[in-house]
């Protein structure tokens, strides 16, 4: 929420308002940045994980505060054998570490990983994000050195990395750059000897040959994709069984729209492209920020998870977990969970409000989750057989802190069956840094989790801790 602008009053000397106006300004935004930063002090969660995951989420009243609640954790990374703590029953071993902002996986059929090592693009020249007044750019000031905290704050390596784990102890021996000078990319998909991936502007391919270790074709527009200030710049892309049909996601370019919604076009959303054509239309919408997709491997359903609005208490909103109906509205900005109107947001629009559907399984507030996958049987232990894996980020504007994990939640019949299991934690260290942040998850050829740990620099494999 803007804080509202404050106008000095009329300055009774004449003489002397050029000195006096730059050390008020000075003043007012040296007192409004050390008001962002320990901003939400006196405000914290009131309702428990338990309570805010599954179907039938409780859901908090707003609370909004004068400024945005932070509570980000400084990101140290790992030491040098340090890793993340799995589940009982599973171990974990680094495929690579060194890597620089690795933020997406994917398996290629020969079992090779290609790693998007990726971060925001710039934005362009003369964008604001926010808003343009002196509160806005105060607080984007500050915003951003809490990004960079964070380990947000890094240019893009803009690459694509292949690495390859000859032997099968889970250790990758090779590791080669696959493709370079791309522009924030994210999401990957084979179809054919065609690679799809997603950048920050545009969805573009490349010929592909099984067991090759680069690429040096120059990528081919298949369509572009909204970019511009790129509040959310991340998009992910997915096939369907036959190739014939693309899934791009598109988050939104704000937190309710306040950057106006001529901004919002094509945002928020889940787009379906023609493989062959590149010609595309709106699949679903009113998804604030949806990241990891996959296609449930018993009713070929496709779901989602998604990153919902900030900025009205550590109790909402819950970010989710749903199956993606061809056509359907979520409700961002106007509503969240169904039809529960954002009064925030101008101006209103009841008749779209009206048909917000609500989402299938909520995953708790401001846990961040980016990455999902479908399990297989073959790679884990019986418990984790039928279920979504989902990198959950972790939280900048909740306290107390929320996500730095990886959970799997368990399907029955097409529909999740129960809470959120951990798979992979410690990502926290004792005193609440990040030593490592998931993002990205995926299947690797024998079916073991691989994890994206964009602050850790490193690929994590999560496997049964005895082989079967």
């Amino acid at each position: 929420m803007k804080a509202p602008q404050q106008v000095p009053t009329r300055n009774a000397f004449p003489t002397r308002p050029a000195r006096r106006a730059p050390a008020l300004a000075l003043t007012l935004v040296t007192a409004m940045a050390a008001a962002l930063l320990v901003a939400g002090c006196g405000e914290a969660a009131k309702l428990t994980p338990e309570v805010t995951t599954g179907p039938r989420p409780q859901l908090a009243d707003p609370n909004k505060t004068l400024f945005p609640t932070v509570n980000v954790a400084p990101a140290i990374g790992w030491t040098d054998t340090a890793a993340p703590t799995p589940a009982e029953g599973l171990r974990v071993t680094a495929l690579a570490r060194g890597l620089d902002h690795p933020r997406w996986v994917y398996t290629l059929p020969n079992g090779d990983v290609l790693v998007a090592e990726s971060n925001k693009p710039p934005k362009p020249e003369g964008s604001n994000d926010g808003g343009s007044g002196l509160v806005a750019k105060v607080r984007n000031w500050v915003m951003g050195k809490v990004m960079g905290r964070a380990g947000a704050g890094v240019p893009s390596a803009n690459r694509i990395t292949l690495l390859r784990d000859a032997n099968g102890d889970g250790v990758a021996e090779v590791k080669e750059v696959f493709m370079a000078n791309l522009t924030s990319p994210y999401g990957m998909a084979l179809v054919g000897n065609e690679l799809f991936i997603a950048n920050a502007d545009a969805l573009v391919k490349v010929p592909y040959t099984e067991g090759e270790t680069s690429v040096s074709a120059k990528p081919v527009l298949v369509t572009p994709l909204p970019a511009g200030i790129n509040h959310h710049w991340t998009k992910n892309v997915i096939a369907n069984a036959d190739g014939s049909k693309l899934y791009v996601t598109v988050g939104s370019n704000s937190n309710i729209g306040e950057n106006g919604l001529a901004a919002e076009e094509g945002r928020a959303a889940i787009w379906e492209v023609d493989t062959k054509s590149g010609e595309k239309r709106l699949f679903a919408s009113g998804l604030r920020n949806p990241n990891g997709m996959g296609w449930d491997p018993d009713t070929n359903v496709l779901w989602t998870v998604v990153n919902e609005r900030d900025e009205i208490g550590s109790d909402l909103v819950p970010d989710y977990l749903t199956s993606v109906k061809e056509g359907a509205f979520y409700g961002w900005p106007w509503t969240y969970y169904g039809g529960i109107v954002d009064a925030r947001v101008t101006p209103q629009n009841p008749e779209m409000a009206a048909k917000a559907i609500a989402p299938d399984y909520a995953l708790g507030s401001h846990v961040a989750p980016l990455g999902m996958t479908f399990s297989h049987a073959r790679g884990m232990p019986p418990e984790f057989a039928s279920g979504v894996f989902i990198g959950e980020h972790g939280s900048w504007n909740r306290k107390p802190k929320s996500g730095y994990k990886v959970v799997f939640v368990p399907f029955i019949g097409g529909k999740p069956s129960g809470p959120p299991v951990d798979v992979l934690t410690g990502f926290l260290s004792a005193d609440e840094k990040a030593q490592g942040r998931p993002v990205g998850v995926t299947l690797d050829k024998s079916g073991a989790l691989l994890v994206a740990d964009d602050v850790g620099n490193a690929v994590w494999r999560v496997s049964r801790s005895k082989p079967q």
